[in-house]
């Protein structure tokens, strides 16, 4: 079912998803998993990635994930993992928008919501920025609710916020903007790579195996040709990626790396999702295979 065909106004479909949050999680989760795949979602003996986050979603809450998932206190996470040096330069954190004060904000900056998914603005020129569509859009996405969307308990307890950090940018990139590392990580260890590129314009995606060989698989995004080298510091993104993967059973690990410095992006537990559909079919096993679910509930 193309749900966003027979709802194409994004608003619209999320202010639906809200009026509905009084219904049962597992109901909720029963029911888009179907409206997605066309299947039924399996929660007593899952086999696949897709099925195991949202019993991710359903069974495994851990306060730490809440952390992490909140785009300003993860840099307390990630220092205290010895990675201070891997943190993008912050210029401030705002419960208001208000309070911003974007007058003496510099020319080029990335500005998000701590408790969102894809809430961000690219700045490339402040001077060039309606000032007043963007608090609108700010204010907006610090009243969403994602865990009325789609279930990912991890965001229930985020205080919305407004984090403001260094545009990052690759001048050297054959892409458009810049390359997102995202290492796909169970039990403590990456074993996948996901390469997205052109995030901002014709978005594609490839996948790798942790030695940088490419993996026929695809997604939701396109793939692209398979010609972006190893890049020199792997080994070093793989070392953070195990680093930080630790404390969860799953997590996606996002990094970025401009000149060769790694720069971390973001944990993500609930990548897509969990509603991404994988090409072939199989891979959704192949994953799920990986992912071992912990007996605590």
């Amino acid at each position: 079912m193309d749900y966003k065909k027979i709802i194409p106004n994004h608003k619209l479909r999320l202010k639906i998803l809200k009026s509905l949050s009084w219904i049962p999680d597992v109901f909720m989760l029963k029911v888009q998993y179907f409206i997605k795949f066309g299947r039924i979602l399996n929660l007593q003996s899952p086999k696949r990635f897709t099925e195991k986050l949202q019993w991710y979603k359903l069974n495994y809450q851990k306060k730490l994930m809440t952390m992490c998932s909140d785009k300003f206190s993860v840099r307390e996470y990630v220092a205290s993992k010895g990675l201070s040096a891997n943190l993008n330069q912050l210029y401030g954190v705002y419960e208001s928008v208000e309070d911003i004060p974007f007058e003496t904000l510099p020319k080029k900056y990335v500005i998000k919501t701590t408790n969102g998914s894809d809430t961000v603005l690219f700045c490339y020129n402040k001077v060039e920025l309606n000032l007043n569509d963007v608090k609108y859009k700010l204010k907006d996405w610090l009243k969403r609710d994602l865990f009325s969307y789609s279930r990912e308990w991890c965001y229930k307890n985020i205080k919305p916020k407004v984090i403001i950090e260094k545009l990052l940018e690759d001048k050297n990139n054959q892409f458009n903007g810049i390359n997102d590392y995202k290492f796909i990580c169970f039990n403590g260890k990456a074993e996948y790579i996901v390469l997205d590129v052109d995030r901002q314009i014709g978005h594609k995606r490839n996948f790798y195996d942790t030695n940088w060989n490419y993996i026929d698989v695809s997604s939701d995004r396109p793939n692209f040709k398979d010609c972006v080298p190893k890049p020199d510091n792997l080994d070093e993104m793989l070392k953070i990626a195990n680093i930080l993967c630790k404390d969860f059973p799953f997590v996606r690990v996002d990094l970025y790396s401009i000149d060769s410095k790694i720069i971390f992006g973001e944990l993500t537990f609930y990548p897509w999702t969990g509603y991404v559909p994988f090409y072939p079919d199989s891979f959704d096993y192949l994953l799920g295979q990986k992912f071992k679910l912990p007996d605590e509930k």
